[in-house]
Formats: structure tokens, C-alpha cells, sequence
């Protein structure tokens, strides 16, 4: 079987087992999101180093199950999201920061309950609106994130010239990820008006969000990735690589998106 068959099955497989679980019902979406989590979680102990982070699994597990049943506090919520964003946030500052620093278990523990626990917690919640679940809120996000990874690949293979963050990935071009931001946005106008979920104008917002935001996670684990020096982060998915290398964007993009949805609309 030829590696392109093979990446078209795996990402076939991939989706459709994603968006069954998501428009099945609200419970088999959370526990999808919390396996994925989990298995995330374990390639990224590889990727560190550091299986003591897999003592976080627990933790995963008791924090969707807490908020699941409504027993995390307003204001526990408020504090956890605003500590994810920072953390994120030092994650994009630091691409630009060539200097390598060692770090300490204690900072990895950190870093892995910012980088990978909480996006995670927050990506499983994105479709809780009013105490209801509307599963179509996060398939046409995940739609938009599809839209842009594509049209930055084809935009960026037949037009790239400008390297995007050429010492990270390589690959990635200034007209790439201008052509995916474009996309995104017409995906997000196409949603808009032909749903009713949210306003036209959140959905420009929100595919803005995910285009910039979405192609930071990805250059974020690149550079874990490189500092590792390994090409993926596991081998779960035949022709993709690992299940972090598919969903990098997500979570990281989730705590940014949970935020405007949850609390600025």
C-alpha cells in the first residue's frame, strides 16, 4: 500500500471516528477528548522525557469529570483559564528565543499541565453553551482548522517563497499561512450565513482565532519536536505520525477560543 493511501485511510478513519463521537452524544465526546488527551499526554512524556508527567492522567480525568458534573467553581474556572492563556502565550514569545534553556523536572511538570492538561479540559467544554451541548460548534471549528491547515499547504506549496519561521518549520511560507488565513475567513463567513448558531461577526473572530492561534500550536510542538529531535510525535496514526502531530492545534487554540465564546460573547 502506498504511503499516500495510507495517510488518506488514516485521516479517513481519523475524522470519521472524530465526528461520530462528537455528534453522538455529549458523553462520547467528552471521553474521546479525554482519551485523546491521555494519549497526547504520553507522547509528549516521550517527546520531554519525563514520564513523571503521566502521574497528570488522574488529573485529566478528575478535572473533565469535575466540571462535567458542575462542581468546578465560576471563579476556579476563570483562574485555570487565565493561567492556561499566559502559559500559552510564553509558549508563542519563546519561538522567537533561540537560547535553549535546561529544564528542571519541576518545569516540565508545569509545562505539561499548561501546555497539554488544561488546552485539553477546555477543548472538551467548547461546545457546553448555556448548559446545553451543540455539537455543530465544534465540528465547524474543526472545520476552519481543516480549511486552513489545507488551503497553508496548497497556497504555500504552488505560491511559497517567504519562509514563515524557516529555523522551526521549514516548510511553513508567508503566502502559506496568508492563504490559509484567507480561507479560513471565507469558511467562517460560509458558516455564519448558513447557520444560526452564533452571529456572522463570531465567526469571522473565531476563524481569525483559529488560523493564528492554530498555526502556533503547530510551530509550538515543531519546536518541542526539534529539540528532541524527532521527526513525530508518536506512530498511532499510519502516514500521520502521531495523535499529538494531528490535534497540536486544537488544544492549543481551545483555551483561546473557550474564552471568546464563553466570555466575550
Amino acid at each position: 500500500m502506498s504511503n499516500f493511501l495510507t495517510r488518506i485511510i488514516s485521516a479517513f478513519v481519523y475524522a470519521a471516528l472524530f465526528i461520530f463521537c462528537i455528534m453522538y452524544s455529549k458523553e462520547s465526546y467528552i471521553i474521546l477528548i479525554s482519551i485523546f488527551g491521555c494519549i497526547s499526554l504520553w507522547e509528549f512524556s516521550k517527546i520531554i522525557n519525563t514520564r513523571e508527567v503521566l502521574l497528570f492522567v488522574p488529573l485529566l480525568f478528575g478535572t473533565v469529570y469535575l466540571k462535567y458534573i458542575g462542581k468546578l467553581p465560576v471563579h476556579t474556572d476563570v483562574a485555570i483559564l487565565s493561567i492556561s492563556i499566559l502559559c500559552l502565550l510564553y509558549l508563542i514569545i519563546n519561538l522567537y528565543n533561540q537560547k535553549i534553556t535546561p529544564r528542571t523536572l519541576t518545569n516540565r511538570l508545569f509545562l505539561t499541565l499548561s501546555y497539554i492538561i488544561i488546552p485539553f479540559v477546555f477543548l472538551a467544554f467548547i461546545p457546553f453553551t448555556n448548559n446545553d451541548y451543540t455539537p455543530q460548534l465544534i465540528v465547524f471549528i474543526i472545520c476552519i482548522i481543516w480549511t486552513n491547515d489545507s488551503f497553508a499547504y496548497l497556497v504555500g506549496k504552488n505560491f511559497g517563497k517567504r519562509k514563515l519561521f524557516e529555523r522551526i518549520s521549514p516548510k511553513k511560507t508567508i503566502e502559506g499561512f496568508i492563504g490559509g488565513l484567507f480561507f479560513s475567513l471565507l469558511m467562517g463567513l460560509f458558516i455564519g450565513m448558513y447557520t444560526n448558531i452564533l452571529h456572522l461577526s463570531n465567526w469571522i473572530i473565531i476563524a481569525l482565532i483559529v488560523s493564528v492561534f492554530g498555526t502556533y500550536g503547530d510551530l509550538v510542538e515543531s519546536k518541542f519536536k526539534r529539540l528532541a529531535n524527532v521527526k513525530d510525535s508518536g506512530t498511532i496514526m499510519p502516514g500521520h505520525g502521531g495523535l499529538l502531530d494531528r490535534l497540536d492545534s486544537l488544544f492549543f487554540l481551545a483555551p483561546f477560543v473557550y474564552l471568546y465564546i464563553h466570555f466575550c460573547i
